[in-house]
């Protein structure tokens, strides 16, 4: 295989194990913080997280507030709100409690706390130009790897498009990566979380950034989360299996930072705006028929071969039926009619440009086609 450049610096200190929220205190004490505000949703607040997080910074003799308003798909409205917050408490951290909505609702307001303007400024790479207040990234999900990446997802309020914001002073200073933390997640959360860790392990292992180096997280992210997901399934309170999991999912999330990832996703932005597929459902329905169409490229079959001795694309399918997903599109009322437009939008994604074999829109119809 050639070897492909890569230029990577560490930026996020990763912090793994059972219980090593507790740590959350002493580490906020370690960046400096005087005022930590903690970016959460409903869902973790009823799971009391969000207090407990509180309780142990302010132990640590650093005040702290909980901003627990993060919807799932987050739009420049939550960031709005949750800067409105942070300015007013004086925040100097910040503290992404949850799964990738509320990181990434922390990294948004990152983004405008410090920097000004609006959240459409950022879109791109890099276009922060003023230092940012240090991040404390702690996943309640095995599913994003937010943890461990500089962008930030954000959905524009009125066009509901989504905006890729990425900046090195953006990812977070520590990850804490806590099993115990994922056990309280409902069965569709799981499920849909976790096959998106898988989908990122499998996408971003051979888009057209892949290199040694991202090729190392994506192999071990795919044997994380693949020896993980059925046990996590059949064993709901089995921590080795979650931790198996959440380092997984984060493993994935360095891969994505020095890979990309590519067509699965871009199909999956579509499902999502006009039909509501919850993101998870959405790649994981579309992820057998890009394994099937980039297998037409013989490098990119054999470094799936590498990844699963048997068919992917089956494998996958099967992941799908035990987790209960749906492997047919029609489920969500999708009609033949409806390929165009799914097809035009998938085509306008960024990740498209990264899929190893080129994809027309017109490949895209007949991808929507076959998960009919």
């Amino acid at each position: 295989m050639e070897l492909k450049s890569f230029d990577h610096t560490p930026r996020t200190r990763l912090i793994f194990g059972s219980g090593c929220t507790s740590r959350v205190g002493e580490l906020a004490r370690e960046l400096g913080a005087t005022r930590a505000l903690i970016v959460s949703d409903p869902g973790i607040v009823k799971a009391g997280y969000p207090a407990q997080a509180q309780a142990l910074i302010e132990a640590a003799g650093i005040a702290a507030q909980v901003f627990a308003e993060v919807h799932e798909n987050p739009s420049t409205t939550d960031v709005d709100q949750c800067v409105a917050v942070a300015r007013d408490f004086g925040a100097d951290l910040l503290v992404g409690l949850g799964g990738g909505s509320s990181m990434d609702t922390a990294k948004g307001c990152n983004f405008i706390l410090t920097n000004g303007g609006q959240m459409k400024d950022y879109w791109g790479v890099g276009k922060a130009t003023k230092p940012m207040l240090p991040l404390i990234a702690i996943p309640t999900t095995a599913g994003t790897g937010s943890e461990c990446q500089s962008f930030a997802l954000i959905s524009d309020a009125e066009t509901h498009v989504k905006m890729a914001c990425g900046d090195a002073k953006a990812a977070a200073r520590i990850a804490l990566l806590d099993p115990d933390l994922t056990i309280s997640q409902p069965h569709r959360v799981t499920v849909c979380t976790g096959i998106d860790a898988l989908s990122h392990a499998l996408e971003s292992a051979v888009t057209t950034k892949h290199n040694a180096l991202s090729a190392v997280y994506s192999r071990e992210a795919f044997r994380l989360c693949h020896g993980g997901f059925s046990k996590v399934l059949r064993e709901p309170t089995n921590v080795d299996a979650r931790g198996q999991m959440l380092l997984g999912a984060a493993y994935a999330g360095i891969a994505i930072e020095n890979s990309m990832l590519g067509a699965a996703h871009s199909c999956a932005n579509p499902l999502t705006a006009y039909f509501d597929v919850v993101h998870g459902e959405a790649v994981g329905v579309m992820l057998p028929h890009i394994i099937r169409f980039n297998s037409h490229l013989p490098e990119i079959a054999a470094i799936y071969e590498s990844y699963f001795d048997g068919d992917l694309a089956d494998r996958v399918s099967e992941l799908l039926w035990e987790a209960q997903m749906p492997r047919q599109i029609s489920h969500y009322g999708i009609t033949e009619a409806d390929l165009p437009k799914l097809a035009a939008m998938a085509a306008k994604q960024w990740t498209a440009q990264f899929n190893p074999r080129p994809v027309t829109e017109s490949d895209f119809v007949e991808l929507f086609r076959a998960a009919l």
